[in-house]
């Protein structure tokens, strides 16, 4: 049976990165870095050991559901003692990860961890792309001495993962100056793979890292917002031609005009349009489906009925009017200055604020039948939300 912990190591000091505190019990958005650390590991592992400095008892005291080890003065030391610590506990594989790494992806811990399937150790790392030189200190300052072949060379990340017998013994045999466990497990002979690591698993060292985990953070939080958005999206299109009268209904506004729109309705082009942008966001066809013209009951409706049932249909399908934008396409009448009425009329009858509704109009430039006023066209787009 498969049996996998995740060793976190935190004992350092981490000087280089300033405050009061260590770097890892420093706060990084609405918890410390460690928890993020912790939390990341958790839909993946079965236990979590927290290695820390003998005098952070107190840093660690909050932390739940971790088994507690006290650290030595080097890191192998550290790692030696977690490690000993899951003696006998089952486990048959080991995450050995650095605290600091508090954004490590999901896909980098599951990818090391798939590699243990057929490799005796694996660990994340990046590839160096940028040209290596090395360098010589001057009196006048620092200066390049010559360059470094970066082929097959790689920046090495955690977590590093091993089979748990194997990686105990490796530990207990090296004298703990080890820059990582890597190089623990390969003075050992353990070979190790090299999976694909991330940049957004970055170890937390200087001050300025806190700002670049900060706005990564956010980032996340953004992205998993959106995520919970069901965002729907909506055309719709309608055309009435001209007949005998004074006035036309536009956007549920009546405009004085010295003919009238015809339709089995009111002839409402503009609400027309958005009522079917609504029906198709929802894809749940059109007006002529649910109110058929062939039904002598919707003979002269008003077509705010039309749009009221659209709006309250998608209400029942839990979104919400996001925006919706009307043009309005015709020589005359002049559209703008019953603009405002317009818009107006649109939210009262949807129950929205008027902010999210756009009325405009436009010409066709004397082309066509609108061109010619044989009568009046009209696009529409509404955009819909559901918060999941």
């Amino acid at each position: 049976m498969t049996k996998t912990a995740a060793l976190i190591v935190a004992a350092g000091r981490g000087s280089r990165a300033g405050g009061e505190l260590p770097k890892q019990w420093q706060s990084l958005g609405s918890a410390r870095v460690l928890d993020h650390t912790i939390e990341a590991f958790r839909p993946f592992v079965d236990e979590v050991v927290v290695v820390h400095h003998v005098d952070d008892v107190e840093h660690v005291q909050g932390l739940e559901d971790v088994t507690l080890v006290a650290g030595g003065a080097l890191r192998g030391e550290s790692v030696r003692r977690g490690l000993e610590a899951l003696e006998g506990s089952g486990v048959t594989r080991v995450l050995i990860h650095d605290g600091a790494r508090a954004l490590i992806p999901p896909a980098v811990i599951i990818e090391v961890i798939a590699a243990l399937d057929t490799h005796s150790g694996a660990a994340p790392a990046l590839a160096i792309t940028d040209a290596l030189w090395h360098g010589t200190a001057q009196e006048t300052g620092t200066f390049v001495d010559g360059t470094r072949d970066r082929s097959n060379l790689y920046r090495a990340q955690t977590p590093q993962a091993f089979h748990f017998a194997h990686i105990l013994e490796a530990h207990r045999q090296h004298d703990g100056t080890a820059a990582d466990d890597v190089e623990v497990a390969r003075a050992a002979g353990i070979d190790v793979a090299i999976t694909q690591g991330s940049e957004e698993n970055f170890k937390i060292t200087w001050p300025e890292d806190f700002a670049r985990a900060e706005a990564l953070l956010a980032e996340r939080a953004r992205q998993k917002e959106t995520a919970r958005m069901d965002i729907r999206l909506g055309n719709g299109y309608d055309v009435h031609r001209f007949g005998e009268g004074d006035h036309v209904w536009l956007c549920g506004v009546k405009v004085p005009h010295n003919r009238t729109l015809q339709g089995h309705s009111d002839a409402d082009v503009g609400m027309h349009a958005l009522t079917d942008a609504i029906y198709g966001a929802l894809a749940k066809g059109d007006i002529g489906q649910h109110f058929p013209p062939s039904d002598p009951q919707w003979k002269g409706a008003e077509s705010h009925i039309f749009l009221r049932h659209a709006i309250n249909l998608a209400r029942e399908m839990g979104y919400e009017m996001m925006n919706c934008d009307v043009t309005l396409v015709c020589e005359r009448p002049k559209v703008g200055p019953h603009a405002v009425a317009m818009r107006e009329a649109l939210a009262d009858i949807m129950g929205v604020d008027v902010s999210k509704v756009s009325v405009k109009a436009t010409t066709s430039e004397r082309l066509g039948f609108t061109g010619r006023e044989e009568g009046i066209a009209s696009i529409a787009t509404a955009a819909l939300i559901k918060q999941s």
